[in-house]
């Protein structure tokens, strides 16, 4: 039997290695996503008939599908559409608990879908009776698992507008046996109306209980986007009608369980021009909508304010109006990331169905209406916590958040969840607060009149896009000039997770010369980086309303409760408060007006709810599972790979430690035979200006990539500092290089494109010295422009500012002065010699003779890849015969040098005789301008490095 060949060397068994472990890996890839379909699940469709609303003789008909497990009888699950969705909106959500054995019902609410009937909000007459009928109905048809008693297993479920019934069912209906609510309302006139403010300090032992006062502020986008989208929702019946609110999950993650509502609105059917209102009849600015609803909307889009009449109908469609009779054990499951609905609303959920004897567990996820819907995991532990509430078991009253922090694989951020043993303040203790001491002096603010321009917090629906990127955030995050005080803690000493909702206590002032009673205002609190950016987290606000300010300026002080968020403040970043006096997103007054806030008088500062608990990281889905293990079989490879270099990445001379450059014997020859660079040595010392002097083409570039470790050289050896260059070498980060171009991003002014790169070597802020590199540079308040304003001559300051960053011990620029004029090029020239007045050392290429003449202290000249030169700039432009003569009759002196034996190429320049010696000695040529009558008052070489260069490359031709 032949022998199979192995490879005999360390190097081939390495590479034998990192082959077969990329074979494995592929072979993991194969295996995890290979075909794994689902089972078919069996449904059955109705269109059940349904009693008229009180006062109405219309009929209504709802769209049922039921989704059938493997077997039945089972238990049931009511599964609830998002607003401006439809049944078809949760058909996968529907099938996967099929698939975990439940009866699974769904419909369309009505005004959605192909259901008739007007939207009433979840009326516990319209919606909330349709859905009592739906258990009926369930039992008619035997499918689903008796109590003793005869009643029938059930539980409800759904996200935002779902999950908000699924809470007034339970509490109007004694059959349900269990609910898990999704990202929903406690009381829909906060939701909408919301007011944080109280007159004194009210804060509950639970960590996101909100003021929830009355008289607050209308949240005009969110609320219009909405009201529009079931305005039109029901415009089609068809599948292409359906809202994406509780649509699918989306690769962005921006659509959310009950997804986002900007996209529901995006996703109406427009109709044929000239269309009329939904289904296609009259226009009708109510829509679908009862006339109830339409007329507190339209009290609230005219007017900004609810009446009393707008408050009750909210209330009373709200599951704040039931959750006093709520004793089934209750799931809450709350966004994050929601301007809609946020922590505040679940926290009210959580006390009140506790306070009724309801056992509740909660958890608050990284999603929400701005950050999508519940993952694959959280869903199932929904459905696990169903089985247990059905089948009689104890699910408990556990509590966990998700923590998110700012690595990202794969562009998913890193998130660790945190679990307690009770929501705090229910069961177990009361909430942690942190006090962080506020720092700032009272503070004049101004609403302009029409209270425009108002200041950014986020865009409805699309704040979890925004936060995944810290530019775009900014974007989405803006407060105008003299609108807003602010107010900072000091940096934290370590990282504080805040998991809740913060308080402060301010004092609100009306101004004396324009007194105004109200003042609506809004609150953020942003997380602030050692480097000044700020992050507001989940783009959260809390707008509140303080009433009776006194016309003489006494200022009232309030207790203002801001927006639940969980958000780790890293050691080193600091908490700012910013109180302003507009906001896009609400209705805002229009009247002009001017405040002065300021911080309570014996405040305690920034209240800070913290939640212990125990870390463990989120379970990765099978895709994240075969990222990571090819990640690591990679990782794996590249490390058997990196033995093969690393002796040569960790050789050392210690002799050169100090010695910025040495190059020995540099060859490179690429594919092909063509030799860019052969045979080059050369040292330069600290303290040194080398220009690498050549004409285009002479290597010069290939020599300084070769440096920068872009590439390999072929033969011999570039050490910095003692240390040999191998790609990514750690020495390299002592140098700073403009090598190959800038890359700078236009829209980005110059400061902002030097912080960006910086940000991007993971270097710390203090070390990069922006101060030193600009002043440098030059660039003076040129710095703020956007890059897309500069003139090449900028540029090219700003590229060598960007090399400057951090000081670097050696700089390495090539051609620097391409495309710049001559006062560009004199600029430029300042430039670099500022930079070697530093003691630093510098090594510039260029093909511009007079530059490296003007700028550099040595110069290696290169052609055709080879040395022919090097040494002092002085000393290689003195070679040769050429000298100069100082005299006072120019004239004579020419005609003098002219008759000598050998000499050539006299010129005039104004009292300055320059010739070419060739053999003679100087001595011999001050004679016979002295024979001539001439006095010579100086004499010495012709200094000019273009005649050596020629003469040096001419000798290579």
């Amino acid at each position: 039997m032949p022998r199979l060949p192995l490879p005999r060397t360390r190097r081939a068994r390495l590479t034998a290695l990192g082959a077969v472990v990329a074979v494995l890996a592929a072979a993991t890839v194969l295996w995890a996503t290979r075909d794994t379909a689902p089972p078919a699940v069996p449904t059955q469709d109705a269109l059940l008939d349904m009693p008229a609303a009180p006062g109405s003789a219309e009929q209504v008909k709802i769209d049922t599908t039921t989704y059938l497990p493997a077997t039945v009888p089972a238990p049931a699950v009511l599964l609830a559409h998002g607003f401006g969705g439809d049944k078809n909106s949760v058909a996968d959500d529907a099938r996967e608990l099929a698939r975990k054995g439940f009866v699974v019902m769904t419909w369309s609410a009505r005004g959605f879908g192909k259901s008739t009937g007007k939207i009433g909000l979840n009326d516990p007459d319209g919606e909330v009776a349709d859905a009592s009928r739906l258990i009926d109905r369930l039992v008619a048809q035997r499918q689903v698992t008796l109590d003793a008693n005869g009643d029938p297993k059930v539980a409800v479920t759904g996200a935002s507008y779902g999950g908000a019934l699924s809470l007034l069912l339970a509490g109007t209906d004694k059959r349900v046996d269990a609910i898990a609510p999704v990202i929903t309302y406690n009381d829909l006139a906060q939701g909408l109306i919301p007011n944080a403010a109280t007159p004194a300090t009210t804060t509950s032992g639970t960590p996101a209980a909100g003021a929830f006062a009355a008289d607050g502020v209308f949240k005009k986008s969110w609320a219009g986007i909405f009201f529009s989208a079931g305005s039109g929702a029901a415009a089609s019946g068809s599948p292409s009608a359906e809202a994406p609110e509780a649509g699918q999950e989306t690769d962005t993650g921006a659509t959310g369980a009950a997804g986002t509502a900007a996209g529901a609105a995006a996703a109406l059917p427009a109709g044929p021009p000239g269309a009329g209102g939904p289904r296609g009849g009259p226009a009708d600015p109510c829509g679908r909508f009862t006339a109830a609803v339409c007329r507190a909307y339209t009290e609230l889009g005219t007017t900004g304010q609810a009446s009393q009449a707008s408050v009750d109908l909210l209330r009373r469609v709200s599951p704040a109006s039931v959750t006093s009779k709520i004793t089934v054990p209750t799931l809450l499951v709350q966004g994050e990331s929601d301007t809609l609905f946020g922590l505040d609303q679940s926290d009210a959920n959580a006390r009140q169905i506790t306070a009724a004897g309801g056992k509740v567990r909660t958890i608050w996820y990284t999603g929400g209406h701005d950050g999508g819907k519940p993952g694959p995991q959280l869903r199932g532990k929904i459905a696990d916590f169903l089985w247990t509430a059905l089948d009689g078991g104890d699910p408990g009253t556990g509590f966990s958040y998700d923590v998110q922090g700012t690595l990202r694989a794969n562009g998913t951020p890193s998130v660790r969840t945190v679990n307690a043993a009770a929501y705090p303040g229910l069961t177990g203790p009361a909430t942690e607060r942190r006090l962080l001491a506020l720092n700032g002096p009272a503070q004049p603010v101004v609403r302009p009149a029409g209270a425009n321009p108002a200041a950014v917090s986020g865009i409805p629906g699309l704040n979890g896009v925004a936060s995944s990127s810290s530019r775009l955030g900014a974007l989405f995050s803006n407060d105008p000039p003299g609108q807003a005080a602010q107010f900072s803690t000091a940096p934290v000493d370590s990282q504080v997770v805040v998991s809740g909702a913060s308080t402060v206590r301010l004092q609100v002032a009306a101004d004396p010369a324009h007194p105004q009673p109200d003042a609506v205002l809004f609150a953020k609190l942003y997380d602030v980086g050692q480097d000044g950016s700020r992050v507001l987290p989940a783009n959260a606000i809390a707008p509140f309303r303080v009433s009776g300010l006194p016309a003489d300026g006494t200022p009232v002080d309030v207790t203002v409760t801001l927006p639940g968020i969980v958000r780790p403040i890293e050691g080193g970043h600091s908490l700012r408060l910013v109180v302003g006096t507009t906001d896009q997103g609400y209705a805002a007054p229009a009247a002009p007006a001017v405040f002065r806030i300021g911080l309570a008088a014996g405040g305690t500062g920034l209240a800070v709810p913290v939640v212990p608990g125990k870390s463990v990281g989120s379970p990765a889905p099978v895709g994240q599972l075969v990222g990571i293990a090819v990640t690591l079989a990679i990782g794996l490879a590249a490390v058997f790979f990196a033995a093969l270099r690393r002796r040569r990445a960790t050789d050392v001379d210690p002799a050169l430690a100090t010695t910025p450059l040495v190059i020995e014997g540099l060859r490179k020859q690429y594919a092909g035979g063509f030799v860019a660079v052969q045979e080059l040595s050369f040292r330069v010392e600290p303290g040194q200006v080398l220009g690498l002097l050549g004409p285009n083409g002479a290597g010069k570039t290939t020599t300084l990539r070769m440096l920068m470790g872009l590439i390999t050289p072929t033969a011999g050896s570039i050490r910095v500092f003692g240390h040999k260059i191998t790609p990514g070498a750690p020495v390299l980060s002592r140098i700073g290089s403009f090598v190959e171009g800038s890359g700078f991003l236009p829209h980005l002014s110059g400061r902002e494109n030097l912080e960006l790169y910086w940000a991007s070597t993971g270097r710390p802020a203090e070390k990069a010295h922006f101060a030193e590199a600009l002043e440098i540079a030059g660039l003076g308040n040129a710095v703020e422009r956007r890059v897309r304003t500069y003139s090449q001559g900028m540029r090219q300051r700003l590229a060598i500012a960007q090399a400057m960053l951090g000081l670097p011990e050696l700089m390495v620029l090539d051609e620097p002065t391409n495309g710049l004029d001559p006062p560009q090029i004199h600029q430029m020239r300042e430039v670099l010699k500022r930079y070697a007045a530093t003691g630093r050392t510098v090594v510039v290429s260029s093909h511009l003779l007079a530059e490296v003449e003007q700028t550099c202290t040595h110069v290696v000249v290169m052609h055709r890849g080879s040395l022919v030169a090097a040494g002092e700039v002085g000393e290689l432009a003195a070679a040769g015969g050429e000298a100069t003569f100082r005299v006072d009759d120019p004239a004579v002196a020419a005609a003098a040098l002219k008759a000598l034996s050998g000499v050539t190429d006299v010129d005039v320049d104004g009292d300055l005789v320059h010739a070419n010696l060739g053999e003679l000695p100087r001595a011999d040529g001050v004679a016979a301008l002295v024979r001539a009558g001439v006095a010579v008052e100086q004499a010495g070489p012709r200094r000019r490095l273009e005649d050596a260069f020629l003469q040096l490359v001419g000798d290579q031709s």
